[in-house]
């Protein structure tokens, strides 16, 4: 299809190309690194699962012990395997006999790999067929009740309570939501652990646990089936625990997770090493399991400028695209994010976001991308701040996004009420369905102002990408080229907990993931 903006293929493809080669340079430091987050998803998948009496995972107990023993290099999967051999039990019998004191996993005798490796694969398949379930029956209500058009209205629930959550939820959904995400309680991204059960309190939104996603999936599943569509549920994959929250999502049948390669570096001063490690485990666990992602660009514009920086966010996006593919994620399952941003007072404001808007359909035509609504410049003004949703509702429906997460006009002022949530899905659905084809009818004056800002962007996002490449992107994010954040390499949370792998390193839920080993 001919592009509207007359973007030029061939740049198209120099940044992308690029991209690639980014993200394979990366590969190739992920690929013989593990992190202590990593191994827990590994024991987690593996069925281990449950706290202590002082509230600590399991999972943390039994990767604990094998790190300050020194065996992290070898992986959880060999650790358990072995013990699974010498001791009779199961891997979840096993964790509770650690967290008594009463086994030294490393202390044992060692079998060979290959048998370490027989002995867990029931655990694995097991596992995984839960997994399978899981997606088959979200592709069964697909098929059996349908879903909304897109772009989905995707809106948030942030009680602290999930019970709550719940009750605000279910009224979204009759309201006419698609999508609900539940927003995961603030600086629950820096805690090296995943906190167990259902939360009734948390400040600025509730707990991301297993339990949690269970008790909001059958409520949306309840719901869904009332009012005769599939309703998709969204948390959090990011931060210290990416893949463990990942492979929670998974078996709990999430069908969108926000997970970005590198918002947790930028955003949370996480280590960059660790995030690059995590992010690759957690996005095999997403393309296996056929969820959506959502990577985090529209943050860059709220700590830089949206009309200067909008090439980083290309520039990310097509990284965020890369590394999704490294882990065999689908064009299908890319919700790359954006945002309508810019300060409302740039005269013709409107044109360069839908030029914005636009040139990403036009660059990720398969990908389900997700659209942020203005938050940076709203004032409080309630009045002005629907128009403002107005017209980033315009632009969505104008260019045909995916995933519109829907402005409120009380952002800026307090979390939202029921009552918010519905003016916000009212605004969004007549301008829907009053403009629903608008796209298709309208063209762009061949090098007006639309043209020349998208080709302008797509220009520098490809020297931005071609300047990565020589600097590496450990460099480019320390001189801080996206969202004017810099980071040091050996800096932030969590290095201690990354390590290289042994010779004898394995991790069977990556390879059959990946369409090895069956």
């Amino acid at each position: 299809m001919k592009s509207k903006l007359n973007l030029d293929p061939k740049v198209i493809d120099s940044a992308r190309s690029c991209a690639s080669r980014i993200a394979h340079s990366m590969q190739e430091f992920i690929d013989v690194h593990t992190t202590v987050s990593t191994e827990r998803t590994v024991v987690r998948l593996l069925g281990v699962d449950g706290v202590d009496d002082v509230e600590t995972p399991l999972p943390n107990i039994v990767i604990d012990q094998i790190l300050e023993a020194g065996g992290l290099p070898r992986g959880a999967a060999y650790w358990m395997g072995n013990a699974m051999i010498q001791t009779g039990l199961d891997p979840q019998e096993i964790a509770e006999k650690m967290s008594a004191g009463e086994l030294k996993i490393t202390e044992l005798p060692a079998a060979g790999i290959k048998e370490a490796k027989e002995k867990i694969m029931p655990y694995v398949k097991d596992s995984l067929d839960k997994i399978k379930a899981q997606t088959a029956k979200r592709e069964e209500y697909l098929d059996t009740i349908g879903e909304g058009r897109t772009p989905y209205l995707y809106v948030i629930v942030a009680t602290g309570n999930i019970y709550e959550d719940v009750v605000q939820a279910k009224a979204a959904v009759r309201q006419g939501a698609d999508i609900v995400a539940v927003i995961r309680t603030t600086a629950q991204s820096l805690l090296d652990y995943v906190p167990y059960g259902p939360t009734t309190e948390g400040f600025g939104g509730t707990y991301a646990t297993q339990e949690n996603f269970r008790i909001m999936r059958k409520a949306l599943d309840e719901v869904g089936e009332e009012v005769g569509k599939y309703i998709r549920l969204c948390n959090y994959s990011s931060g210290m625990c990416m893949a463990e929250i990942a492979a929670m999502g998974a078996l709990e049948r999430l069908d969108v997770m926000l997970n970005d390669a590198l918002y947790g570096i930028l955003f949370r001063d996480i280590n960059m090493q660790r995030t690059l490690i995590d992010q690759y485990f957690s996005r095999v666990i997403i393309g296996y399991c056929g969820t959506m992602f959502n990577s985090g660009e529209d943050n860059y514009l709220t700590t830089d400028d949206a009309y200067e920086a909008a090439h980083t966010v290309l520039a990310s996006q097509l990284i965020n695209e890369q590394f999704a593919v490294l882990a065999n994620i689908p064009e299908e399952q890319m919700g790359l994010g954006h945002a309508f941003e810019m300060d409302p007072d740039i005269e013709n404001g409107f044109l360069y976001e839908l030029a914005q808007a636009v040139m990403a359909r036009e660059i990720f035509p398969k990908a389900p991308l997700k659209y942020m609504p203005p938050t940076k410049f709203m004032t409080g003004n309630i009045f002005k701040g629907h128009i403002q949703d107005a017209l980033f509702n315009m632009v969505a429906v104008w260019s045909g996004q995916s995933l519109q997460l829907l402005g409120m006009p009380t952002e800026a002022i307090h979390t939202p009420h029921m009552h918010d949530r519905y003016l916000s899905i009212e605004n969004a659905s007549y301008i829907f369905n009053n403009a629903r084809d608008i796209g298709n009818e309208v063209e762009f004056k061949e090098n007006g102002i639309m043209q020349q800002r998208a080709q302008k962007v797509l220009k520098e996002a490809d020297e931005l990408l071609h300047e990565i490449e020589k600097d590496g992107l450990f460099t480019t994010l320390e001189k801080g080229k996206f969202g004017g954040v810099k980071r040091p390499r050996d800096g932030g949370k969590g290095l201690q907990g990354v390590c290289l792998k042994d010779e004898k390193y394995f991790n069977p839920f990556i390879t059959i993931m990946l369409g090895g080993e069956k």
